[in-house]
Parts: structure tokens; C-alpha cells; sequence
């Protein structure tokens, strides 16, 4: 068992002001991997005050300085991606295969993506005759999920480091390992003392802690849309800015004249099982035209079946546990939920797969015939559960992708150019893929409504992290 007590503040580890300890479980086997220390509103402040300490000099520092900084971060990333994808295997159940492949590679193609981002931006520009300055907003809180952990830390750190801020870090008391390994390689990289820190805890302490300190600029949050309300509750006190990546109950509208039926279902089905339903985006609910109703449920039923949940440590194509005990009583909870609200279960259905009586195992499940009314067409389930509803014509399909309070991602597949971007250009979603893509590095990622506030990769993620100041001559 790894003792991981300590909190990463002005370039060193250091205790924690007041010690709780907290363990950290492998979802596979249920045991114990480490101890962490869960924080206090006073270690939160000792990180705050780092960081303030030394914006004063990295806010000042050169494009070319930031760029020089995430290009030595992006190899010293690359030297330890497997060991990253281990870690995130043992604290979060990912498949080897998804943590080498997905988990952990996306901290080189986002990083490559906000390299290329930076060196295009121009902090300064010409407007109405006067002078545009984008400077960097001050010190930054993060707060970041554990179902993408290295994902969602890539997607935020980088982009702060790349316009001149400083920041506090609050990763999921669930997946911590990878973002104190995360801290180890941005110090081997040359990031300045204090420009990162990382105080492990609790939402309601720590995270609340950030979101209300008077010296931090900007909260920069994903997870739950309960927890982001949350934040910008407590964000409102002293008016800073707020950024939001949410829930989803994304759509994927599955039209009759696909070029191949069975590829465009089963690419479907495969996205929602893939991380063992643990995404956001995820296409959860698989919108078929009633012509092809029938065969698309038969054909996920099939899917379904053919998934195999297997031990995360072994190679092959396989879905791994859900993250925690709470998440599975959760899942459990409403794949119950849709059998007594009158959904077929057509596969899966509550309960552990045969042979998996240890860990956090969860059956990959399909619902059809179901309507968008049913709670698990609007609750995010965040397991391996899809839900197959009808439609016939175009706009009921729109009307239906629609009816929902999320707007994170949205998936088409048509053989029909013209309406794949007819109905694209109809769906309220900050995403759409259109027959199995999906969006490049440095491309926009966020969504409409309770999905979430502004966007992150690329340039576009920059934008959140930067002031814009107007100067005017005589």
C-alpha cells in the first residue's frame, strides 16, 4: 500500500495542516492501493497563497517561455505514459488496453494540441484603434472528475500554463494517484514553484474552499451538474468566472438509411460499454427510425452480449469495473428503475456478470422500446446501460434528441450528406459526430444547456483562462 499523505504546494510535498486520512480502492479487486489525506479550507488557503505568490513572476514569462514549458512537459509525459496508464488502471479499473490506447495517451494529443494553439495566439492585437491585450485572469482553481482523470487535468492545466496563470488543484478523492504522479512530471518538466499545486479533499471543503477564496480569479470544474451548480453558487460570492464541463445524455440518432445498419448500431452500443459507460459524452440514448427499429435492437442485444467485463490488468477488448460501490448501487439502481418503468431488457439487466462476485462489475445492459420519458432516457446513468427508443421522420428525431436538459454531444448516422448536416445543424449540442467521427485535438469540447459553461481544448479552452483589457491613445 502506498502512503500518498502529502499535498503538492510551492514545488514541494508537503503534510497536510490537519491529517484525515482517506483510502483509495482498486474497483477490481476492492482492496486497498493507498492512503491519501483528505484537506481542510486551510490547506486549500496554504495552496492559494502559492500560487498567488507566484503569478506575480509567471504571468509575466514570454509565449515562447510557455511554449519551450509544455513542449519539456509533453516529453517528460511521453517517458512516463505507461506508467501513467498503469496508475489509472489500478485506481479507476480502465482496461489496460483503454488506459494505454485512450486514458493516458489523450495527455500527449491534447498537449499537442494546446502547443500548436499557443503558438498561433496573439495576446496582443488592434481593435476600433486601440490596443487588445489578453492577459492572464490570476489564479485558477481546477476541480476535475475521475472518470477521465487525465483527461480532464490535461484540458485544464495545460491551457492555464499556456496563458500565464497559476493554479490549485482538486483531483476526485476517487482516481488521486494520477494527478500526484501528473504533479511529479510537471516538476521534472521545469513548471516554476507554486505555478501548481494539488490539495486532495472533498468537494463540500476543499472544493468549496476554492471556489469561495477572494484571491482565486477563476473556478474551473467538471463533473456532476449537481456539483458544478454547486461551485457556481459558491463562486457567486466573490463574482469570478466560472467554467463548466457537465452531464450528458447524449443522443445518437440512427436514421433507416445508414450505409450498414449493423456497423453504425454496433459502433453505437460499443461507445456507450467503452470505460464501462464512465463518459459524459457517451451515446446512451440510441434513437432508431422505426423501419429498422426491430433489427437495431437485435443487433445491440448482440453487442450487449458479446462484451466481455473482464480484470482491467489483462490485455484484450474488454470493460472493466465501475470506479466505486456508490457507483454501482447507482447503476444498479436505475437499470431496476427502467425494468419497472416498462422498458424491455433486451440484455444485461441488474446484478454482477458470472464469475465477477469480487469488484465493481456491472452486466453491459440494453433497454428497448422505450420512450424519453422514462428516467433512464433523462437521468445520466453513467454505466454500460443504452437506451433504444423509436422514431419515425426527421423532425420527431430532432424533436426527441432534443427533449432533454443536457446539450453535451450528439451522434447522426445517415448515408444522406445533406441531412447529416441539416439535422447536425438542428441538434442543441455543443458536440455532433457525424457516422462514427469524432472531433480533432485543439477542437472545441463542452455543451449547451445544463451540459456545461464554455469550452475546453485548443485555443477555444485558452479563451477562458485570459482577460481582455482595451488600451486607448491620444
Amino acid at each position: 500500500m502506498m502512503d500518498k499523505r502529502k499535498f503538492f504546494i510551492g514545488g514541494k510535498w508537503v503534510d497536510p495542516i490537519s491529517a484525515t486520512d482517506l483510502d483509495v480502492i482498486n474497483p477490481a479487486t476492492e482492496e486497498v492501493i493507498a492512503v491519501i489525506s483528505m484537506g481542510s479550507e486551510a490547506d486549500a488557503d496554504a495552496a492559494v497563497k502559492a500560487a498567488n505568490a507566484a503569478f506575480q513572476s509567471y504571468s509575466q514569462t514570454s509565449k515562447a517561455e510557455r511554449v519551450a514549458l509544455l513542449e519539456s512537459i509533453l516529453e517528460a509525459y511521453k517517458a512516463r505514459h505507461d506508467e501513467m496508464a498503469e496508475v489509472i488502471t489500478a485506481e479507476m479499473g480502465a482496461p489496460c488496453k483503454l488506459s494505454r490506447d485512450a486514458q493516458a495517451a489523450v495527455g500527449v494529443g491534447h498537449l499537442e494540441g494546446f502547443i500548436e494553439a499557443l503558438k498561433a495566439y496573439e495576446f496582443e492585437s488592434t481593435c476600433c484603434g486601440d490596443t487588445i491585450l489578453r492577459e492572464p485572469i490570476g489564479v485558477c482553481g481546477l476541480i476535475t472528475p475521475w472518470n477521465w482523470p487525465m483527461n480532464q487535468m490535461v484540458l485544464k492545466i495545460a491551457p492555464a500554463l499556456a496563458t500565464g496563470c497559476t493554479m490549485v488543484l482538486k483531483p476526485s478523492e476517487l482516481t488521486p494517484l494520477s494527478a500526484m504522479l501528473y504533479m511529479e512530471i510537471l516538476h521534472e518538466a521545469g513548471v516554476p514553484a507554486g505555478v501548481i499545486n494539488l490539495v486532495n479533499g472533498e468537494g463540500p471543503v476543499v472544493g468549496s474552499a476554492l471556489s469561495r477564496h477572494p484571491d482565486i480569479q477563476m473556478m474551473s470544474f467538471t463533473g456532476s451538474t449537481r456539483g458544478g451548480v454547486a461551485v457556481t453558487r459558491d463562486a457567486a460570492e466573490t463574482v469570478k468566472r466560472v467554467a463548466l464541463e457537465l452531464g450528458g445524455k447524449s443522443p445518437n440518432v440512427v436514421f433507416a438509411d445508414v450505409d450498414d445498419l449493423e456497423k453504425s448500431v454496433t459502433r453505437g452500443a460499443r461507445a456507450v460499454f467503452s470505460n464501462t459507460g464512465q463518459s459524459c459524452n457517451a451515446p446512451t440514448r440510441m434513437l432508431v427510425e422505426k423501419s429498422v427499429y426491430d433489427d437495431a435492437m437485435q443487433i445491440a442485444r448482440t453487442v450487449a452480449e458479446n462484451t466481455a467485463v473482464g480484470d482491467p490488468t489483462e490485455d484484450g477488448r474488454h470493460i472493466g469495473p465501475l470506479v466505486s460501490q456508490m457507483q454501482y448501487e447507482k447503476v444498479q439502481a436505475l437499470i431496476q428503475k427502467g425494468i419497472d418503468e416498462g422498458a424491455t431488457l433486451l440484455a444485461g439487466g441488474t446484478g454482477k456478470p458470472e464469475g465477477r462476485n469480487v469488484g465493481y462489475f456491472c452486466k453491459p445492459t440494453v433497454f428497448g422500446n422505450a420512450d424519453n420519458q422514462m428516467t433512464i432516457a433523462r437521468e445520466e446513468i453513467f454505466g454500460p446501460v443504452l437506451t433504444m427508443i423509436p422514431f419515425e421522420g426527421e423532425e420527431e428525431a430532432i424533436a426527441i434528441a432534443n427533449d432533454t436538459p443536457y446539450g453535451l454531444a450528439a451522434y447522426i448516422e445517415t448515408g444522406d450528406e445533406a441531412r447529416a448536416t441539416r439535422v447536425a445543424r438542428a441538434l442543441r449540442a455543443g458536440m455532433v459526430r457525424i457516422n462514427g467521427t469524432d472531433i480533432n485535438w485543439g477542437s472545441p469540447f463542452g455543451g449547451y444547456k445544463m451540459s456545461g459553461l464554455g469550452r475546453e481544448g485548443g485555443h477555444f479552452g485558452m479563451d477562458d483562462f485570459l482577460e481582455i483589457k482595451a488600451v486607448s491613445r491620444p
